[in-house]
């Protein structure tokens, strides 16, 4: 077993607590000293929950450097002797890296254990090191004492020339920081469940999105389906006794009724007719069924067609702080299992309902046309199916709500146990999460299994109601003393009202059911969009010498969170390179997602130029800005379909890009897996630094960009960065003083507020 630290961290979706024990025993003692170790203690104080709060998604609610550090006191926590730590201080600013590295690396959880530490932060760390391996184009070679004493001393003089170090407080001992995006209540949202019956409103935004002309259409055809189904039921009625004798004929006639039958032939001396007529009626009623299914095809497909394009508009366009909030296994329940009831599963339920719902109708009226007993009794029965119906569908309808509810979990565990498998196998955890699924999968079974047992208690009271009502009609039959044509109608139609009185309550408690998925997708259509903005920008706007501007700046990321920025102002020239700086969650990420208008100062106002951009057209906006995060987004594809998605510049500007930032060695078509998974983290923030190169936008955003590159490449992209974007506003948020060694101007934030902001100094003023 190996205590592993990825460079991308791996947290669950469970309390901190939980995600640094992992499956490890709660040694209090041990704990705490972890947590301190790894410079924890204030970010859990500063939280309503402490450890016990439950972190989101992949650590959703945590900033880059909390996740960081959450992985690395679950690899120090544990009892491995051999700890292999990938970079755990890229995402860390400089002060508590020190205090990781003076802390945990000098400290006594790590005595007597075998410390595998990949790091480009050699500044911090190399005096530690009791062997240099230096790796370069796949080959590895140990660094011998002379060059490791020369690589020091180069560190110390580096170290002495950086103007901006002077600048770095210890925040650690000083303040308690408030991290605004560890707020508990950023954290996961429990999954809404609604309670009772499907309300109207959800029947009548399924009714619209199939279009009430064609709903209209397919009760009309079912209602010429069921009445010529009843009329060749009367026609075999009146062919059955026209083999009387003409005077029993022409008493049942008389009495009934039947003259529209009195054209025809007597059957005992010419039957064609009769035969003729009977295979109209069959063909007539397969062409009605035919034309029925088809309209309730078409109903099917557009009412899918148009809530899944309503619900995947709400979804792109939702808030940031719904992703925030809400589990991706969640969201792609809705969208595979709901959207799949939708796509096929409605047209049983949907059918019987109305085949039932006209089949009881009309035997209603034909009992009722023939005996007023028959149709009391027909009442009677139906109160007592629509009694114990009424004692089943409330608890099946919660049994099914909770069988989807927990479809969720299950989803959403397979998604993270693909990405943290390298995680869970080198500390040997596979019978744990094998467990924890089995329990999430029991959950979800259960759910199904009481559903179902539920329909087997419905089913029997339904078919003894049912056997009870067929042997009471046949009785009273018998009783009227009716012709045996007109007692064998009746009992056929008798016998088709208790079937439709068991299948209507069937088919609705059924539709019922399915309809919870249609209620699970019309709840994403209640979504909070994002303000897209009203204001068009011209088309020179922003240019290369606009000021930003943040004046008097208060940001939430809900209404009833505490501020994440508060009473913010400064300027940034235009054209002017600004670093960023602050302890990890101090609010500088906060700072670079309102510049992308992603949150609306809740006071003040944030200017490009003279314009405001929480009232420009958002996607105008972004369209002229880029952004590099941390951890870039790259599609399945080529390099070049991520370095220009929208297909904006030429090849060779394409490949200019290409080479000036990742080098020799690559070519635009190669490829590229899903999330970048065939390229390293810091390759990843290359192509999407190429990206920002190649759009050269008026203003650019760069987060922690160059946080897991080697220290001679960053370099290198810092003057590939101030040759290429020497007009553009670039706004960098750097732990590495490298990385900002060239600012012209910096702000310094702590605890959500601007604590300090001018121009950068320079050596030797």
């Amino acid at each position: 077993m190996v205590g592993y630290c990825a460079q991308s961290p791996w947290l669950q979706n469970m309390s901190i607590r939980d995600n640094i024990l992992f499956n490890f025993p709660y040694d209090l003692a041990r704990y705490k000293k972890v947590i301190d170790a790894c410079a924890l203690t204030l970010d859990l104080a500063s939280f309503s929950h402490g450890d016990l709060s439950n972190i989101g998604e992949n650590g959703i609610g945590l900033s880059g450097g909390q996740k960081a550090r959450v992985a690395l006191a679950r690899a120090v926590y544990s009892n491995s002797r051999t700890l292999l730590l990938d970079d755990p201080l890229a995402a860390l600013d400089h002060n508590t890296a020190e205090s990781v590295v003076r802390k945990l690396f000098q400290g006594s959880l790590v005595e007597g254990r075998t410390i595998i530490l990949v790091t480009h932060r050699l500044d911090l760390c190399a005096h530690l090191a009791d062997q240099f391996v230096h790796i370069n184009k796949g080959h590895a070679r140990v660094l011998d004492a002379d060059e490791i004493s020369q690589e020091i001393t180069m560190i110390i003089k580096e170290q002495d020339k950086s103007s901006l170090s002077q600048h770095e407080d210890d925040v650690h001992a000083t303040t308690q920081e408030e991290d605004d995006a560890a707020v508990p209540d950023k954290f996961i949202t429990d999954e809404h469940r609604a309670s009772g019956g499907v309300v109207a409103r959800i029947y009548w935004i399924y009714i619209k999105a199939g279009k009430i002309k064609w709903w209209l259409l397919v009760i009309l055809l079912f209602a010429a389906f069921r009445l010529t189904r009843v009329f060749s039921a009367w026609f075999l009625k009146a062919w059955g006794e026209g083999y009387s004798t003409v005077e029993e004929l022409v008493f049942t006639t008389s009495s009934l009724g039947d003259g529209i039958f009195d054209n025809l032939p007597n059957p005992a001396t010419n039957v064609a007719p009769w035969l003729v007529g009977y295979a109209v009626l069959g063909v007539a009623t397969t062409i009605l069924f035919t034309f029925t299914q088809s309209v309730l095809l078409l109903i099917l497909y557009l009412a899918a067609k148009d809530l899944f394009g309503r619900v995947l508009h709400r979804v792109s366009c939702a808030t940031f702080r719904f992703y925030d909030t809400t589990p991706v296994g969640r969201l792609m329940n809705r969208l595979t299992a709901d959207i799949g009831m939708l796509d096929g599963g409605m047209i049983a339920p949907l059918q019987d309902v109305t085949f039932w719902s006209i089949n009881w109708i009309t035997s209603m009226v034909v009992i009722a046309s023939i005996t007023p007993t028959f149709f009391v009794f027909a009442l009677v029965m139906t109160l007592l199916f629509t009694y114990t119906f009424n004692l089943f569908i409330p608890t099946s309808q919660s049994l099914r709500r909770l069988e989807m509810v927990s479809l969720s979990p299950l989803m959403s565990n397979f998604g993270i146990l693909l990405e943290g498998l390298a995680t869970i196998r080198a500390f040997k955890a596979q019978t744990h999460f094998q467990t924890k699924n089995i329990t999430i999968t029991d959950a979800f079974q259960k759910m199904d299994h009481f559903y179902w047992s539920l329909q087997a208690w419905l089913q029997y009271r339904f078919d003894a109601i049912s056997a009870t009502s067929t042997f009471s009609l046949v009785l009273l039959s018998l009783h009227q003393g009716l012709s045996p044509g007109l007692t064998a109608f009746v009992l056929a139609t008798a016998s088709q009202f208790v079937e439709a009185t068991h299948g209507i309550c069937k088919a609705y408690g059924k539709l019922q059911m399915d309809f919870v998925s249609v209620e699970r997708v019309v709840e994403l259509l209640d979504l909070e969009e994002e303000p897209v903005g009203h204001l068009k920008p011209p088309a020179s706007w922003p240019s290369y010498s606009d000021d930003i501007t943040f004046d008097q700046v208060t940001l939430k990321y809900a209404p009833h969170l505490d501020p994440s920025l508060q009473d913010v102002s400064f300027t940034i020239p235009g054209g002017a390179t600004c670093a960023v700086l602050g302890r990890t969650g101090s609010g500088k990420s906060t700072l670079a997602l309102s510049l992308l208008a992603t949150i609306h100062p809740e006071r003040g106002s944030i200017r490009v130029g003279n314009i405001d951009i929480s009232q420009v057209d958002v996607h105008a906006w972004r369209q002229r800005i880029s952004f590099v995060a941390q951890d870039p987004v790259l599609f399945p594809g080529t390099l070049r379909d991520n370095l220009d998605p929208l297909n904006l510049h030429s090849d060779e500007e394409c490949d200019e890009a290409l080479h000036r930032i990742l080098g020799p060695g690559w070519a635009l078509d190669s490829r590229v897996e899903d999330g970048g998974r065939n390229l390293s983290q810091g390759q990843r923030q290359l192509v999407g630094i190429g990206r920002a190169v190649l759009r050269r936008s008026p203003v650019i955003i760069l987060d922690e960009a160059t946080a897991s590159i080697d220290k001679e490449t960053a370099l290198a992209i810092q003057d590939v960065l101030r040759d290429e974007l020497a007009q553009s506003t670039v706004i960098t948020i750097a732990h590495r003083l490298e990385a900002v060694r060239d600012a012209d101007y910096f702000i310094r934030l702590d605890a959500g507020r601007v604590v300090e902001a001018g121009p950068a100094p320079r050596s030797g003023s």
